[in-house]
């Protein structure tokens, strides 16, 4: 990231010291995500001390569990460790005490807890009740070393949706078992309750299956895509990636899910999204094509065919998921089948015609309902993307809605149950801000507010039909998500959302109160160990020249309303940012040289992470591609060339359809001096027909160039920058100088290139001496 940076080496001070005043003046409720139900405040407060002993009933395995969880979080965010004793509730004496115990009539997942000033009771009739009264319990007590006192107060909650779900895409971008396990904590600190899994899909196969061992060792495993410019491997030397999960692997972490009351969904991919398989087992795809494991993004035109000996596999397949997977659901994908090669197979035809079928969706319903069939009659209820919606649809199948929200609808209309899962603001590969330190992802911005604000109860529905709408669940999909912090990154705080509106009740959910309880709740993140995303508060800033100095407009998404406690503060003089330090108010103009560093404020607590920069010459002259304005966003996306650091920040946007930016307003009248920064992409894209719609082949020479048009892309070109020298990775083009032109003008830079691929993007430009 070129213009603003990370300040780490003096965060943990900062923010602990701000937290130490914060927490000094605690509320009811305050801190906790997803809001309870019904809070009712008392007088007085309860001290947490190392003394105070926790008590549980005797030989009560559920109780223990959640008592034992709630003292190791308050171990690894309070430095606070208490005793848990397994004795009968009711011999405590008059010591003060805090108690799990059982109560009937609470609801499967529902609790009740309650704070006086010598005793704190959890209250549950279930062990999942119980274990989400020890979650909010940790929360009343604010994080880090400040007070140790939670506010008396009476809580009574339930959730308002009995699936609250988070997909992870594994098939994509393999993620260790010890991943695994810590998404399914940080599922739990917010009461998420299903972790859907998402397998199989054209780029890996990821579980073991003993029957069919190639599944692992030819489908878990891709060939590694590599720079454009770098070297030919030597004879015999191929970099692979991929990995897969073994089923003891699964075993373990099915049991380490259930002690979160997390629920393990598997999803098998068919028929599409199934090239990975038919790589290993050819025979299984449409007239037997021999295939790699695919290394592009997209969709991919690659089904599995309809023969009796690939129904059979699949349920061969199904057979060991289900005796790994206890829960009751198993998703079989389903979506965004093309069906090219079903229509072009001779085979397939034959097939269709002895099945008396003749139209492709029809044969798509008769897959999906064989295997429908199989899974219920194994005790199992089959899933699917909102394309198994047709006509025939066994009632026991379960809609899971992408397309928007229409297909819940019509599921819950037509009597199946159904999940909100709609594409695009709960599809968490899109970004969360405009901030140049978003990671790889989708350009579409979904953020936290938007997802915050989703509201899934439809009130063209009735009493019945809304029955049907089990609940929600946002989507994970790893094509830009390389490493596990960028998945941390990209689903928090934006899972805290969720989980408020899948757990909370409508009526209660308040934006502002969420961002002033997400701040303590960052300090729990950073504690823990997660890479969580400021992007709600951090601090975005505009760089611009004017005859006094460089001028400096601070902004963030939280724009702080007026009922919510916060500010950004800033300093001119190298030092942290903190609550005293000048409010931001209006544009800040400085002279060149000088250093600014921001951060946003939620009362006495520092909310984001501190943004600095040094006002050199290039401030305000040089912008990047996320400061430029795009041409066009057909599909946009956030890049990074294949030798980028595995976590680094600095990202390119573009769209690879039209890679094409706008400087607005140049002044060209002194024939300014113009520099750019690029870097060529693989172009590793599976777009189907839009690949023909991309202008490629108007090069002046072999490696292209970087175009500048004035007023207009389709305006002749006013100067050129050739390509040649440069590179794999970031280059930076050599200088040259544009021609006068009397006024301010649009620029228009855009690339010429020979081929498709590489993928030529714009890093930076710089214009003027």
């Amino acid at each position: 990231m070129r213009h603003g940076f990370w300040i780490d080496q003096r965060l943990r001070a900062v923010f602990s010291a701000a937290l130490t005043l914060m927490c000094a003046l605690p509320a009811a409720a305050d801190g906790v995500i997803p809001l309870p139900a019904q809070v009712t405040p008392g007088s007085g407060s309860f001290s947490v001390t190392p003394q105070i002993i926790i008590r549980t009933p005797r030989a009560d395995s559920g109780a223990q569990l959640a008592a034992r969880y709630l003292v190791d979080l308050w171990t690894r965010t309070n430095g606070l460790t208490l005793k848990v004793d397994g004795l009968a509730a009711a011999r405590t004496g008059n010591r003060d005490a805090i108690i799990f115990r059982r109560e009937p009539g609470l609801g499967r997942e529902g609790y009740r807890l309650s704070v006086a000033p010598h005793r704190i009771t959890v209250s549950a009739s279930s062990s999942t009740g119980l274990f989400y009264g020890a979650i909010t319990l940790w929360q009343l007590l604010p994080p880090d070393g400040g007070a140790k006192q939670i506010p008396a107060q009476s809580i009574r909650d339930e959730p308002q949706y009995v699936w609250r779900g988070l997909m992870l895409d594994s098939a994509r971008h393999y993620q260790p078992p010890a991943f695994i396990r810590s998404m399914i904590e940080w599922m739990a600190w917010h009461k998420l309750n299903v972790l859907h899994w998402h397998l199989t899909d054209d780029q890996g196969w990821r579980l073991e299956i003993r029957k069919y061992p190639r599944l692992a060792s030819v489908g878990a495993w891709r060939t590694a895509v590599r720079p454009y410019g770098a070297p030919a491997p030597a004879p015999g030397e191929v970099a692979r990636e991929g990995g897969f999960y073994t089923q003891d692997e699964v075993r373990e972490l099915v049991a380490y899910a259930d002690g979160r009351h997390v629920q393990i969904v598997p999803e098998i991919e068919m028929p599409g999204h199934a090239q990975a398989a038919i790589a290993a087992y050819p025979e299984l795809g449409v007239d037997a094509p021999q295939l790699p494991v695919s290394v592009n993004w997209g969709v991919h035109t690659h089904l599995f065919n309809l023969e009796p000996h690939t129904l059979g596999f699949l349920e061969d397949v199904l057979a060991e998921v289900i005796a790994l997977f206890p829960s009751r659901y198993v998703h079989v994908g389903g979506d965004e089948a093309v069906k090219n090669e079903w229509n072009a197979s001779a085979a397939v035809q034959s097939r269709a015609a002895t099945l008396g079928i003749h139209d492709a969706d029809a044969l798509q319903a008769y897959f999906t309902q064989e295997i429908g069939r199989f899974l219920t009659a194994h005790g199992r209820r089959m899933i699917g993307w909102d394309e198994i919606l047709r006509p025939g649809l066994n009632k026991q199948a379960i809609v899971m809605s992408w397309h928007g929200v229409a297909g819940a609808h019509l599921a819950a209309v037509g009597g199946n149950d159904t999940i909100l899962a709609p594409w695009p603001i709960l599809y968490l590969d899109n970004r969360q801000s405009t901030l140049a330190s978003e990671p790889t992802g989708r350009m579409t911005v979904i953020a936290l507010e938007e997802v915050y604000r989703f509201e899934p109860r439809d009130a063209l529905l009735n009493y019945a039909q809304r029955q049907h709408v089990l609940g929600l669940q946002a989507n994970l999909w790893t094509e830009h998500m390389g490493t596990e912090r960028r998945v941390q990154w990209m689903a928090l705080p934006r899972a805290a959302a969720l989980a408020e509106v899948a757990w909370t009740p409508a009526a209660r959910r308040d934006w502002d109160g969420f961002l002033e309880r997400l701040v303590p709740m960052f300090a729990r993140y950073r504690a823990l160990g997660v890479n969580y995303a400021d992007s709600v508060f951090a601090v975005a800033a505009k760089v611009s020249r004017d005859s006094g100095g460089i001028s400096v407009a601070l902004s963030n998404q939280a724009k702080f309303a007026t009922a919510v406690r916060g500010d950004i503060r800033y300093t001119l003089d190298g030092r942290e940012p903190t609550p005293q330090s000048p409010k931001y108010s209006a544009p800040v103009t400085v002279p060149e040289g000088s250093e600014i560093r921001a951060a946003a404020f939620m009362g006495l607590a520092q909310a984001s992470r501190t943004w600095a920069r040094q006002l050199d010459a290039h401030a305000g002259r040089r912008f990047d591609s996320h400061e430029l304005e795009l041409c066009s966003d057909a599909i946009g996306l956030l890049l990074q060339p294949a030798t980028a650091e595995p976590d680094a920040t600095q990202t390119l946007a573009l769209d690879i359809m039209n890679p094409c930016w706008i400087e607005r307003g140049v002044d060209l009248s002194a024939g300014p001096r113009i520099v750019a920064a690029v870097a060529p992409l693989p172009f590793n894209f599976e777009i189907g027909a839009d690949a023909a719609k991309i202008r490629i082949g108007d090069a002046r020479s072999a490696d292209g160039e970087l175009e500048i048009h004035a007023d207009g892309c389709d305006t002749p070109a006013i100067a050129t920058m050739p390509l040649a020298p440069a590179a794999t990775g970031w280059s930076t083009l050599p200088a040259i100088e544009l021609p006068r032109l009397k006024g301010r003008h649009d620029l228009c830079l855009r690339f010429a290139r020979p081929r498709l691929d590489p993928l030529w993007a714009l890093d930076w430009v710089e214009i003027g001496s």
